[in-house]
């Protein structure tokens, strides 16, 4: 099986397009969404839309569920939450129905998804640090797991000894006697001083996971963010991938 892994679309459908068309070359069976559809940028409907149509399932992250009024308002920086409020204005009942539907973990027989982390996932806790990974590798009723949320990739990795360990390298080879947790980066909006979007492919034949990243139109986006009256530092940000 291989799936595609994304992450923190944040309504920026230049970079989603992207990622689609990149995935198209690399035989997927499955795609997966970890949440955070919307927010910050100007296409939630659309995004939305290819989501549905794309992923097989898909979890809650802060932004969708702020967006519905599940998740408060008062946990937003002032700039997220006017992103907030322009999202609602600018999605329909149906869009908002999919957002309110979604359920902040998923778990099967190959993996876990998060959007934060394992440890009350409806609070979408940041996984910054080893010392907040232990307490979602305690949760781990598998071994592998993916996250998003803080925009970086990276993995935490729990070897049979029970120590974690901290990797940004692209490429995660898969050990049956390891835990891992996988965070897929940012497709909309990156945050680790790379601007290209960022996404996952985990192929459990080969026990691989692999980060990728690919190249999109930042100038159409940015400009979309500032003709919609959106802050203006949310398109320049995308500049920066940070």
């Amino acid at each position: 099986m291989r799936y595609g892994i994304f992450s923190d679309i944040h309504s920026n459908l230049e970079a989603f397009s992207s990622v689609i068309e990149a995935y198209k070359k690399e035989s997927i069976d499955k795609y997966l969404c970890i949440g955070d559809v919307v927010g910050y940028a100007a296409n939630p409907a659309e995004c939305i839309d290819l989501v549905r149509n794309i992923a097989k399932v898909s979890v809650a992250g802060n932004h969708d569920w702020g967006t519905v009024n599940l998740f408060s308002i008062d946990y937003f920086n002032p700039v997220a939450a006017k992103a907030i409020f322009w999202t609602r204005n600018n999605l329909d009942e149906n869009r908002s129905n999919f957002l309110e539907s979604l359920n902040p973990l998923y778990k099967n027989e190959d993996l876990t998804l998060a959007h934060g982390s394992l440890n009350n996932p409806q609070d979408f806790n940041y996984m910054l640090d080893t010392d907040i990974a232990v307490e979602s590798f305690k949760l781990m009723e598998n071994n592998i797991c993916f996250v998003g949320h803080t925009h970086v990739p990276g993995v935490f990795i729990q070897d049979k000894n029970y120590k974690v360990t901290y990797s940004n390298e692209e490429n995660i080879n898969i050990n049956s006697q390891d835990k891992y947790i996988v965070n897929v980066g940012s497709v909309g909006q990156p945050r680790d001083n790379n601007p290209k979007a960022s996404c996952c492919i985990y192929d459990t034949d080969k026990k691989e996971v692999r980060i990728k990243r690919i190249n999109y139109d930042i100038g159409t986006a940015r400009k979309k963010i500032i003709d919609a009256r959106l802050p203006n530092f949310l398109g320049d940000r995308l500049l920066l991938g940070r």
